[in-house]
């Protein structure tokens, strides 16, 4: 499968609409962005059941200060619409692929439990640690 442009037309419905979204944030005068490019694509295809989404930030800048994207390339993984997983760099094939292997083991019943506690006790840990 092929990646999919993300713009602040489709986002929300992309998103909501499906339950494990890839997103990269990219620019095409970043260096890091093209060499990563090859390396989304290649798992797009290994994992046609999963939407592998870009969003070019130069196109779509109230998208990614929307999400706060100060470095490029930034991944992030949305699963049942919860960003699970948001990091800057440009990852190795290896370590996307443990990072795709991660986010499917997922529990997000406890996930959710998890968000709703931190709701709860004010963003802090259990045990009132910060």
């Amino acid at each position: 499968m092929s990646t999919i442009e993300l713009t602040k037309e489709n986002f929300d419905q992309v998103v909501s609409d499906n339950d494990f979204v890839l997103i990269d944030f990219w620019a095409s005068w970043c260096g890091p962005c093209l060499r990563f490019a090859p390396v989304y694509e290649k798992a797009s295809e290994r994992h046609p059941d999963l939407v592998f989404a870009k969003v070019d930030t130069e196109a779509e800048q109230e998208l990614a200060a929307a999400f706060e994207i100060q470095s490029i390339p930034t991944l992030m993984i949305v699963r049942q619409n919860v960003a699970v997983f948001a990091q800057p760099g440009a990852l190795p094939e290896p370590v996307l692929e443990y990072l795709i292997g991660q986010a499917r083991q997922l529990d997000m019943d406890a996930v959710r439990k998890s968000i709703e506690d931190q709701k709860q006790t004010g963003g802090q840990a259990p045990g009132g640690a910060a």
